[in-house]
């Protein structure tokens, strides 16, 4: 990872695959919706600009086996990568179905630097806020073309810079049932997939707002 490397954490073939595979099915058995972004609600999203920003699948998950599975994934990369931040909960997991030309644009998942009193809103859940992200895939990347993920680790949104010579794709935890961990302030998309189907399976854990 070379000098990003503590910017994320990965584990190879964390999952095993049959527990994907049983994630997969039980998402299968709940009703989809479209996945958001920020304070949008399914009454007042604009679908068409919404599809420029995002366009994906969701099921909320809240099965316990899954949370096990996945959690002390996010607590080891925390301790080893040094980040050691303060976090305590979870929000429930997001299994997000990518199909073709489905994608999600730049983002972060928190804001680190606002300041309310500027106008800005940050999200809170229950008065904490999201501190590190983790991405699970689901399927085996030989199933779909496209749909990479890749961060941008300047501080701004990279949609309004230029040029872009800091984007990296992931390349590493590219295989079914891989794991990576990373601070949820981090830009980061899924560039749209072009062919087939890519399953993912996303969770963040909360803390007290930073300081």
């Amino acid at each position: 990872m070379q000098e990003q490397k503590f910017s994320y954490w990965y584990f190879n073939n964390a999952i095993p695959h049959h527990v994907c595979d049983d994630i997969i099915k039980r998402a299968a058995e709940k009703k989809s919706e479209i996945g958001l972004t920020g304070a949008q609600t399914h009454e007042d999203v604009d679908k068409k600009a919404l599809f420029k920003k995002r366009n994906s699948d969701i099921v909320w998950l809240d099965e316990r086996w899954i949370y096990n599975h996945v959690i002390p994934f996010i607590h080891s990369a925390n301790e080893t990568a040094e980040w050691n931040y303060n976090i305590d909960s979870t929000e429930h997991p997001q299994f997000t179905k990518y199909g073709p030309n489905q994608h999600y644009g730049w983002h972060q998942d928190c804001e680190i630097n606002l300041k309310p009193n500027k106008g800005h809103r940050i999200k809170y859940y229950n008065g904490k806020m999201r501190k590190l992200s983790m991405t699970c895939l689901l399927n085996d990347p030989t199933e779909y073309t496209g749909g990479e993920f890749e961060f941008d680790f300047r501080n701004y949104d990279p949609d309004k810079r230029k040029p872009k010579q800091h984007e990296s794709v992931v390349t590493e935890a590219t295989t079914k049932g891989s794991i990576f961990v990373f601070p949820s302030f981090l830009w980061h998309r899924v560039k749209p997939v072009t062919k087939g189907v890519r399953y993912s399976l996303v969770v963040w854990m909360l803390g007290k707002p930073w300081q």
